[in-house]
C-alpha cells in the first residue's frame, strides 16, 4: 500500500524521541542523501531516506516576495489531522491527479533566519475530497464523496472538539483524529535542510463543501507544534485543474477563496508551471520560541 522504498513508518513523536542519540544534523544529512543508507532511532525505527530534490536554487525566483518576516497566520488544524507515522517526501500514492511539487521555507519569525532540522507536515484531501485515515467521515457519513449529493463534513468528526475558525481552537494535540482507516495517502512529514525547506511530491488537492481548495501544514521544533496554518492557490489555476480529470467528475463546488472563513492573503502559494504540473513555494515564518513574536 503506496511507496514503502520511500521510508519506513516512523511516527513524528517517535522521531524526534528516536533521534535524540542520533542528532537531528545526521537525519537530515541521512534524509537528502541520493544513496540507500539508513539511519536507525534510539527507539528501533529505520527510515530510509529517499532522494531528494529540495534545493532553492530552482526555487529562488518563487520564493522571493513568497512572504515576509512577519509571523505566519495560525489557523486550526481541522478535523483530519494525526501524526501519520510517514516521514517521506512523495506523499501521492495511489492518488491520481495533477502532480504538484510543494516547496515550503521555514524562517524564524523574530530573526528571519532559516529553521533548519525543524519537522514540516503537510496533509489534504483527493480529488474527491476525501482524506486518508478518515474517508467516512470525510464523506459525510455517506458513500458519496462530499458535494455528490452527500450531506457537507460537520467540521469535526464526533466526538471531537470544536475546531474552531483562524487563529482558533487548541493545537495540543486534544484535537487529533483517531483514524478510521488504514490509508496514509497524502500525508507525510520531512526534515527541513540547512536553508530552512523541505520539498513535497503531491497533487493538486480536490475540494469538500464548505471549504476552499487547500494543504493544511504543521511545523514542529523541538517536539513542539510552532505554527498550525494553510496553504491556498489562485482562484485562476484552480478552475484550470478542476476543469481536468479526476477532479471534473466531482462537481458542485461551493466554496471559493473569496468566500472562505479560513482564507488570507498570506496563504497563497506561488506557482509555477513544471512539466505535466506545477511547483508551488510559500515561506512560512514560525514562533520557534512560541513566546508570541
Amino acid at each position: 500500500m503506496g511507496h514503502d522504498h520511500e521510508g519506513q513508518r516512523v511516527s513524528r513523536r517517535r522521531l524526534f524521541a528516536g533521534i535524540s542519540s542520533i542528532g537531528l544534523g545526521t537525519l537530515l544529512a541521512a534524509c537528502s542523501d541520493s544513496g540507500t543508507s539508513a539511519v536507525t532511532t534510539s527507539t528501533g525505527a529505520t527510515v530510509t531516506p529517499q532522494a531528494t530534490t529540495a534545493t532553492t536554487s530552482d526555487l529562488s525566483a518563487l520564493f522571493e516576495g513568497a512572504n515576509t518576516c512577519e509571523l505566519t497566520s495560525t489557523t486550526t488544524q481541522g478535523p483530519y489531522y494525526f501524526d501519520a507515522d510517514k516521514v517521506r517526501g512523495d506523499i501521492r500514492e495511489d492518488r491520481q491527479g495533477v502532480r504538484l511539487r510543494v516547496a515550503i521555507k521555514v524562517q524564524d519569525s523574530e530573526t528571519c533566519a532559516p529553521l533548519k532540522n525543524a519537522v514540516v507536515e503537510i496533509w489534504h484531501c483527493d480529488a474527491a475530497g476525501l482524506y486518508s485515515g478518515a474517508e467516512s467521515l470525510s464523506t459525510g457519513g455517506g458513500g458519496n464523496p462530499p458535494g455528490n449529493g452527500s450531506p457537507p463534513p460537520s467540521g469535526r468528526p464526533t466526538g471531537a472538539p470544536p475546531s474552531g475558525g483562524p487563529g482558533g481552537g487548541q493545537d495540543d494535540g486534544s484535537m487529533d483524529l483517531t483514524p478510521t482507516d488504514d490509508k496514509r495517502y497524502l500525508r507525510g512529514a520531512q526534515v527541513t535542510n540547512a536553508e530552512g525547506v523541505v520539498e513535497f511530491t503531491t497533487i493538486w488537492p480536490g475540494w469538500y463543501r464548505g471549504r476552499t481548495i487547500h494543504i493544511h501544514a504543521m511545523v514542529h521544533v523541538s517536539n513542539e507544534r510552532v505554527l498550525t496554518t494553510q496553504m491556498m492557490f489562485d482562484e485562476k489555476l484552480n478552475s484550470v485543474v478542476m476543469a481536468t480529470a479526476p477532479y471534473s467528475a466531482h462537481t458542485g463546488r461551493d466554496t471559493f477563496n473569496d468566500g472562505d472563513n479560513i482564507y488570507q492573503d498570506g496563504m497563497l502559494m506561488k506557482v509555477g508551471q513544471e512539466g505535466d504540473g506545477y511547483v508551488g513555494a510559500i515561506v512560512f515564518s514560525a514562533d520557534s520560541g512560541k513566546d508570541g513574536i
